[in-house]
């Protein structure tokens, strides 16, 4: 009889990376144990996808009243029955307090900075700088971070955050079997945050092979692409105000959407781009590929510290290079010379360099390019990936 998973996720059907991440995940995982999902909302996306992968599914409203919620997990533990929870995003205490008491094994697949801050990318919206510390008192001062931006809040748009609760959760996630991150940056975080180094994997979120890819024409379009959320944190903005620098033609292609976007496109026509920027607007995922057909380099301006950067994954692995600040996990792909540039974080003159070097040299781009697409083949390779996450999970139910 197989061993049964109970996944743990606010989210049923596609969002973002994370949902991203379980709908590649979860299959390959099927294959060795049985799987139920326990969920807070649906997303209206992809639901039927994850309705095949996981037939056993639960919602749950992780925002309750906390002793009605505690009730409505353990009734999901109870029916379950499970072996191991794998907990991806939630940070609703009352949840965790219950999965804990439960007193079985227990993972986390930490995506991003939820747990331990309070505006959960650790960058300040006054300054933009990254945040370095150890969540404490300095996130009320000077931080303020109890002030989380949110625009859905009117007329101040903030809205407030618990530090006591914040506290709690670190607490309570420290208590789990393991913690799984994407890149040694996310590694260095948790044990910054009193984590214990040897619960901590690295895991990275490999995307499932995707069959026959190519290689750029390099064409003398002078392509660069920008794929992503155009958020403040993505950076998007501190490109422009880059390219502007630049001495060889260019024409950058903007591949998404977000609330970041209307400002960018004003900023683009106040700095005299608009006939070298577009914006396509937002792009489905099998769509993107046949936008780096001609394409010479991809920029990740990232200004908030990712935890990977999954778009330097994908488009490594058609041979493109990638110029990107220095911002969290992304040195963990991005080598320096050998898979793009990596340019010291907010660096503008830099970031112009290394992009105009790329547009009037196509043979070092298509070398760089190539350079990465054995690097990503080679470190990021799915089989061995998703193989190491099975055995992880089996040696710690066979060790309860």
């Amino acid at each position: 009889m197989k061993k049964r998973i109970l996944f743990v996720h606010e989210t049923f059907g596609r969002m973002a990376g994370a949902e991203q991440n379980i709908q590649v995940t979860a299959p390959h995982l099927k294959q060795t144990f049985d799987l139920a999902f326990m969920y807070w909302n649906r997303s209206g996306k992809a639901e039927s996808d994850f309705e095949a992968i996981f037939p056993d599914s639960f919602q749950v409203p992780f925002d309750g009243p906390p002793a009605e919620t505690s009730r409505r997990v353990r009734a999901v533990l109870d029916k379950v029955s499970p072996d191991l929870v794998y907990v991806h995003k939630c940070i609703a205490n009352p949840v965790l307090e219950t999965l804990v008491a439960w007193g079985g094994p227990l993972v986390r697949m930490e995506h991003d900075h939820d747990i331990y801050c309070m505006r959960s990318y650790k960058y300040s919206p006054w300054n933009r700088r990254i945040c370095t510390r150890k969540a404490g008192p300095c996130c009320l001062f000077p931080c303020l971070a109890f002030l989380k931006r949110d625009r859905a809040r009117r007329p101040l748009g903030i809205s407030w955050v618990s530090y006591r609760r914040q506290m709690r959760c670190i607490a309570l996630n420290r208590r789990f079997s393991a913690m799984f991150v994407v890149t040694a940056y996310m590694r260095d975080e948790l044990i910054r945050q009193g984590f214990a180094p040897e619960r901590i994997h690295i895991f990275p979120p490999i995307p499932a092979p995707a069959g026959q890819t190519f290689s750029s024409s390099f064409s003398e379009a002078n392509r660069i692409i920008f794929a992503g959320q155009i958020i403040r944190g993505k950076g998007l903005d501190a490109l422009l105000r880059s390219l502007t620098l630049c001495r060889q033609p260019f024409r950058l292609t903007v591949l998404g959407s977000g609330s970041h976007q209307a400002y960018c496109e004003r900023l683009a026509a106040e700095l005299g781009l608009s006939d070298r920027v577009e914006f396509p607007g937002f792009v489905p995922f099998e769509q993107l590929a046949s936008y780096y057909r001609e394409a010479t380099l991809v920029a990740v301006p990232s200004l908030w510290p990712e935890p990977i950067a999954t778009i330097g994954l994908e488009v490594l692995r058609y041979g493109l290079p990638v110029v990107g600040f220095d911002a969290g996990g992304i040195r963990d792909w991005l080598r320096d010379g050998e898979t793009g540039f990596l340019i010291p974080w907010m660096d503008l003159p830099a970031m112009a360099e290394k992009i105009d070097h790329l547009l009037a040299n196509k043979s070092e781009a298509r070398r760089l390019g190539e350079q990465g697409r054995l690097f990503v083949n080679r470190e990021y390779a799915f089989e061995p990936y998703i193989e190491r996450m099975r055995q992880t999970f089996a040696g710690m139910i066979g060790a309860r």
